[in-house]
This record gives structure tokens, C-alpha cells and sequence, in this order.
């Protein structure tokens, strides 16, 4: 085991993953039996949903006779015609056509499909001034988090998860930590005890076939030859705390509303694997 000293371990390490992990949570569908989404996409499409569906279907059954929420929907028995349905819109109807990309269209048929048991209400945003004041002072969530340089990275850099997350996400992220936890293989804690008896916790950043890289509670980049080691376990539970019933439904609308701005490229110098991730290391 060696720690790679503190100045030169930003060039030499390789990234576990790169770009948005996908989801490996699944939820089944209600109209199809064997039809599953990933949990990633749901969330993209609760945003979507939001933003151009809400007004007119509320909670999946704001328009008379037509129920999104209970399935099947009349008009659409499978995804391909739900998604025909989403961009030709419906003719003499209020149902206009939509223009979304891939990723928006899909996850938009994901939620639709799954409204019933992962929940339609959007995602409420609240003030992120707010948010910030609670993210740096009383969250304490810079003890774990870096967001522009600020903070610990002990936990995953934040300064880009706006970019990279829907509030949907973000909303799970705080009250569910293990749901994204374990969609993220990158972001996995690790302990790892050595033949001499010297145990190791951390942040998994790298591994191969003969070493393991981990951000430890120290902030050190550790080292881990396989070849040392007695044991090496991947924790199974996030080590960051569920927010649910700790922070009222205001300070969780005021902490996703301040995340979801934070938008900036990260600095990829100060921080591996920036942008993903919070405090304890398992929400984001």
C-alpha cells in the first residue's frame, strides 16, 4: 500500500467511468409485463414530464377520460406508438406535437410507463439562494463535497451534477441515497484490509487487474496492491444519511433547486470523476 503523493496523483490517475453512468435500478412497466426502464431515465423523463406535460395532465389524469397513471393508454399499446403519439401530437385536440431528442423521449415513455409506482408529482424547485446557505452552513455538506474548488473530496465533486442530473434525480439523491448508490459503480465506498492488518476505507476511483486507487476519509489517495491485500469488500449501503425526515420538504426543495444550478464545467484538476456524486459519498 502507498499513498501517491498529494501534487502529482491529479495526472496519473485514470477515471473509473466517464460521462453519465446508466442506471442499473430497474422498475417494471404496468402495460407490459416483461418491459423494464431504467431508473437514470425515469428521472430524465419526471423533468420532462414537468416541464411539458404537467399543466395539462397533473398527476397523469388532469385530462377527462384519459388516465396516464393506470394504463394501458388507448392510444398508444406500446412504446413506439406512445412516442409517435408525444411528437405528432393529436389532431382537432390540445395534444400538440413535441420536438424532444432521444434521451428526453425516451425517458418521457420511461416515466409515463412507470407513473404508478415511481410517482408523478414534479419535482418541487425552491429557492436556491436558500439552498447554498444550507448546502455551506447548517448541511455541512462541504465536509464530505467540493463544489468550485470548495470543500472535501472525500465525497464526489458537485460543481457540475446540475448538468449531469435531473432535479428528479437529485430530489432521490438526498431522500433515497442508496437507490442512486447503487446506479453509480464509480461512486462505491470500499474497505480493503491488508495481509499486515492495516485497513483502508474510502472512495473507490480505479482499479485494475493488480492495484485499487481510493480517495480515503483523509483526502490521501491510497495505493492498493492486490497482491497485499487480505480482504477487499464493496460496500453495499451509500454512507451518506437520508435527508428524509431531517430536512423539511422546503430545505429539500431549496438544496435540489441550489444543485440543479450548478451547471459549470468542473475543474478536472482538483477532483476525479468531478461532477457526480454528495456528501457521504453514495446520493449523487
Amino acid at each position: 500500500m502507498r499513498r501517491v503523493p498529494h501534487l502529482d496523483w491529479r495526472r496519473s490517475v485514470s477515471f473509473i467511468g466517464t460521462g453519465v453512468v446508466l442506471s442499473l435500478v430497474l422498475l417494471p412497466s404496468p402495460t407490459a409485463q416483461h418491459q423494464t426502464y431504467r431508473l437514470a431515465d425515469i428521472d430524465v423523463g419526471a423533468q420532462v414530464y414537468a416541464e411539458n406535460c404537467y399543466s395539462c395532465h397533473l398527476d397523469g389524469r388532469g385530462v377527462p377520460g384519459v388516465d396516464l397513471s393506470a394504463g394501458p393508454i388507448r392510444r398508444a399499446s406500446t412504446d413506439e406508438e406512445l412516442q409517435a403519439l408525444i411528437q405528432k401530437g393529436i389532431p382537432g385536440t390540445a395534444m400538440s406535437p413535441r420536438t424532444l431528442n432521444t434521451a428526453q423521449l425516451n425517458g418521457l415513455v420511461a416515466y409515463i410507463r412507470t407513473m404508478k409506482d415511481y410517482g408523478s408529482k414534479p419535482v418541487a424547485m425552491g429557492d436556491p439562494a436558500r439552498g447554498k446557505a444550507l448546502f455551506e452552513g447548517d448541511g455541512q455538506c462541504r465536509t464530505c463535497h467540493r463544489v468550485d474548488g470548495q470543500g472535501s473530496r472525500v465525497a464526489l465533486n458537485l460543481s457540475n451534477v446540475g448538468a449531469l442530473r435531473p432535479p428528479a434525480y437529485l430530489q432521490r439523491a438526498l431522500l433515497d441515497p442508496n437507490s442512486t448508490y447503487v446506479e453509480m459503480p464509480e461512486n462505491r465506498f470500499v474497505r480493503a484490509v491488508t495481509k499486515n492488518g492495516t485497513t483502508v476505507t474510502g472512495r473507490r476511483v480505479n482499479e485494475d487487474t493488480f492495484t485499487i486507487l481510493v480517495i480515503d476519509d483523509h483526502e490521501n489517495l491510497v495505493s492498493l496492491d492486490r497482491a497485499t491485500l487480505r480482504s477487499y469488500t464493496i460496500l453495499k449501503e451509500s454512507p451518506m444519511p437520508s435527508f428524509k425526515g431531517k430536512l423539511t420538504d422546503e430545505q429539500v426543495s431549496d438544496l435540489v433547486a441550489y444543485l440543479a444550478t450548478l451547471k459549470k464545467a468542473p475543474d478536472i484538476g482538483g477532483d476525479v470523476n468531478a461532477g457526480r456524486g454528495r456528501r457521504g459519498g453514495g446520493g449523487l
